[in-house]
């Protein structure tokens, strides 16, 4: 363990441990536990098994509170899920073609577990091992808990060791910041992490998403083979059931695709802040249900984003013995470009022991009578406001104080 304290004090974390009311006794030197954060009428509740999301309480333009993220009652249950629900997954996200990769002359083989690939990191990825809690905060003005996974060497086939965080945080006016950081600790190796939460606005008992609506800053994705592998093309959406540049329901062009949509958007290079040298996060994406009025605003700094419409979930039972069905929910993932060890052309998610991995995320969900909308950059940004100056110092203040260091 000491070995890996220089690596963590440069994150900026703390080593000190935390009791964890568990439920069992976990693999090692820890143990599962759930974990709540709440703020106003916001509340999230984590687990450090994968460092997955279990709930997401937020109000509706009623005032009614509902959970808008599908998954399971309790930590146990998600030992056994496959499909992600609120997961971490790494180290590297979505699929790496026939499970293998050249690296500074080595050929690394890894696990497969999708066919001949590899999905999330393999069958035992970070969304399958027990994270630590290194700092949790539940009561402070912005409360937050951090996660903790060091990742050794050889696993799932990966090269060298790899410390990765995560952490989440409550922030006024229902935003949720999430934070990923990793660092390789002696060998370049691909780190890709991406959070896969479920959403569906309306609330994970609601139905489908197909009414909803949602808009995507992306001009241009990367079509993918049979096997959802990219071909290495870059795109336009135009003129294809991809184009979400106009906000559109989810469910309008759904049934030109076979199993509904799971493709990696490149975002437009379009930052909404910036102070001197330090770049800001760009809008993604919206989502709006306009019965329950709740609306999904993302913010990232990373170059892509997956859509994808639960178009392989089957009858799932979930929360509250809610049945899960196809097109139950959404998964907007931001992350680097899918199997991008294997396309030169594409941007490099290589780390090494000089080069950190920094990924970061806001998503604001306020309802319709929360948001005012004012003019920005040619396009409408959505904040909690009444008036445009107001919208605008909000964002500028919200965003540089939480990722502009």
């Amino acid at each position: 363990m000491a070995k890996y304290s220089s690596s963590l004090l440069l994150l900026g974390l703390s080593l000190s441990a935390l009791l964890v009311v568990a439920f069992g006794a976990g693999d090692g030197e820890t143990k599962i536990g759930t974990y709540e954060l709440k703020k106003g009428k916001m509340s999230l509740k984590v687990t450090n098994y994968g460092a997955h999301m279990m709930s997401f309480i937020v109000p509706d333009k009623y005032g009614k509170l509902n959970d808008v993220i599908l998954g399971y009652d309790t930590a146990e249950a998600y030992k056994n899920d496959t499909n992600s629900f609120g997961a971490t997954v790494g180290r590297v996200a979505n699929r790496i073609a026939g499970a293998q990769f050249t690296l500074n002359g080595t050929l690394y083989k890894l696990i497969p577990n999708d066919g001949k690939n590899t999905l999330h990191g393999g069958p035992l990825g970070f969304s399958k091992v027990i994270w630590k809690v290194t700092d949790y905060k539940p009561n402070d003005v912005e409360p937050y808990i951090v996660f903790q996974y060091l990742s050794p060497n050889g696993e799932q086939g990966f090269p060298g060791d790899v410390v990765a965080v995560v952490k989440y945080t409550l922030l006024a006016y229902n935003q949720l910041s999430i934070k990923m950081k990793a660092r390789a600790l002696n060998k370049a190796t691909p780190v890709n992490l991406a959070n896969h939460a479920y959403w569906n606005l309306g609330g994970h008992d609601s139905g489908d998403i197909l009414s909803q609506e949602l808009e995507i800053y992306a001009s241009r994705y990367t079509p993918t083979d049979g096997e959802l592998i990219p071909t290495g093309k870059v795109v336009s959406v135009v003129g294809t059931p991809y184009d979400f540049l106009k906000s559109n329901s989810v469910g309008s062009r759904i049934g030109q695709l076979q199993k509904g949509y799971d493709i990696n958007y490149v975002l437009d290079d379009k930052e909404i802040i910036r102070r001197g040298n330090k770049r800001g996060l760009r809008k993604a994406a919206v989502v709006h249900d306009r019965k329950s009025g709740r609306v999904m605003e993302l913010f990232t700094n990373q170059p892509a984003v997956q859509l994808y419409t639960s178009g392989s979930l089957g009858e799932t039972k979930g929360k509250g013995g809610v049945v899960y069905k196809k097109s139950g929910a959404l998964c907007l993932e931001t992350q680097g470009y899918p199997d991008a060890v294997n396309h030169p052309n594409f941007p490099s998610t290589i780390l090494t022991p000089s080069k950190p991995y920094d990924h970061q995320m806001l998503k604001m969900i306020p309802a319709e009578n929360m948001v005012a909308a004012f003019q920005g950059s040619g396009k409408t940004v959505f904040a909690i406001s009444k008036s445009a100056s107001e919208a605008q110092t909000f964002l500028e203040v919200s965003l540089c104080i939480h990722y502009c260091d």
